[in-house]
């Protein structure tokens, strides 16, 4: 089986859509205060001093927490429609349109949030997604948290395991434009780093 894995951001899209989105949903100045907010953590993560997961998931609770899931999703769809499909590169799209004629499955794995993935990934015409996920309260709300490990690194091989055990049997081809790839991209039997 031939199976081609795509990372998210800075791989299939040209920025960063966390603060994209972010942008896209507070606007310029409360996005700005946010991240002066949480300056001392984003330092302490950039020196290797402070673990990713955490400063995305305060930064994302900071912002988002709160927020109906129904709503998140109804601003996922429209950053998408009025946003998003700027940012996908040309070359991912013909990329993506390759692989989906070769490959037997085509995957998006990202740290990226699953809710603003899933739109792209549609009209891409990719239904794998592997994703950081977010959790919701009873009440259906945001609770500020992620619901699983933040897909990043390792994690990335992690889940990927999980929906195919004997991946060493397969072909498997990558994407990916950083070191949150890495592991993925040495795992893979062709490696596409930084190409599109």
């Amino acid at each position: 089986m031939r199976i081609a894995v795509f990372d998210f951001d800075g791989t299939v899209t040209t920025k960063d859509t966390l603060l994209e989105f972010i942008k896209f949903v507070r606007g310029p100045v409360s996005f700005y205060a946010g991240f002066l907010r949480y300056a001392p953590q984003l330092l302490a993560y950039k020196l290797g001093l402070y673990p990713n997961w955490k400063v995305k998931q305060q930064i994302f609770s900071h912002f988002f927490k709160g927020m109906r899931l129904e709503d998140f999703n109804r601003l996922c769809e429209e950053f998408f429609q009025k946003e998003g499909k700027a940012l996908v590169r040309q070359s991912a799209r013909i990329a993506i349109w390759e692989q989906l004629q070769k490959c037997n499955r085509v995957f998006i794995v990202s740290a990226s949030i699953y809710n603003w993935i899933k739109p792209c990934a549609s009209d891409l015409g990719i239904r794998d997604i592997l994703s950081t996920e977010i959790e919701v309260d009873g009440e259906g709300c945001l609770t500020g948290f992620f619901s699983n490990k933040n897909c990043y690194g390792q994690e990335k091989v992690v889940r990927l395991l999980e929906q195919i055990p004997d991946l060493e049997n397969n072909y498997l081809i990558v994407y990916g434009d950083s070191k949150g790839d890495s592991q993925l991209l040495k795992y893979a039997n062709e490696s596409h780093y930084r190409a599109l």
